[in-house]
């Protein structure tokens, strides 16, 4: 049975999508998948977070992780998609060949989305490109800050962007919260080394979200 792939996707830089992606596999190894990564980005952030985890973790990251470029992409996901049951697929901003083929191996897309204008314009080309590849897309709110009116008036055109069963947006919300980055910064994830805050919580939902949707 093949298993599911995740592709992180979004073409403005800084979304947070190597975070997302991050926090995303160790929610879904912690309730028992098996999971890999695979880091598609030339920034190569999600690869230098996994060797500072295993060295933190003493060799046993958790989960399996593959740092690859170009045409090999599709084949190296549909290989683990075979081994594993999760597949979460870090992909790069503005190089569309190597967006487009994450897209296309993905089971579910999934675009991080700040709340300002700058984020939710440049969310458009990766829901056209979801759409092309005639894959589903899932908007998740990300870094949203405490309750402001801008925040809300922003949010709202979020909104207007959903058009089921292709596009849609995650119940569980991601908040402007240290916990994300500082976590990271030790190889760790919030739902390990901050279980008890509001952002374990935020992104535990998340993940099993994600999993009710497919």
């Amino acid at each position: 049975m093949t298993g599911k792939v995740f592709t992180v996707a979004q073409q403005k830089g800084g979304a947070g999508k190597t975070t997302l992606a991050a926090h995303l596999a160790i929610a879904w190894a912690q309730l028992g998948y098996k999971v890999a990564t695979v880091d598609i980005d030339p920034q190569g952030s999600l690869t230098r977070w996994h060797a500072v985890r295993s060295e933190a973790t003493g060799g046993q990251p958790g989960f399996t992780h593959v740092q690859i470029t170009g045409w090999r992409t599709q084949a190296e996901v549909e290989k683990l998609a075979r081994s594993h049951d999760i597949v979460v697929v870090d992909s790069p901003p503005h190089a569309q060949t190597e967006a487009r083929i994450a897209v296309r191996a993905a089971t579910l897309v999934v675009a991080p989305v700040q709340p300002s204008p700058m984020d939710l314009w440049a969310v458009h080309p990766t829901i056209d490109l979801a759409a092309q590849e005639k894959r589903r897309l899932l908007l998740v709110l990300n870094r949203v800050p405490p309750r402001a009116r801008i925040a809300d008036e922003l949010v709202g055109k979020v909104h207007e962007l959903v058009a089921p069963p292709a596009v849609e947006l995650a119940r569980a919300q991601v908040g402007n919260r240290t916990a994300y980055a500082g976590t990271l910064m030790t190889g760790l994830s919030v739902t390990e080394a901050a279980r008890k805050t509001q952002a374990a919580v935020e992104m535990q939902a998340l993940a099993e979200e994600i999993l009710g949707r497919v």
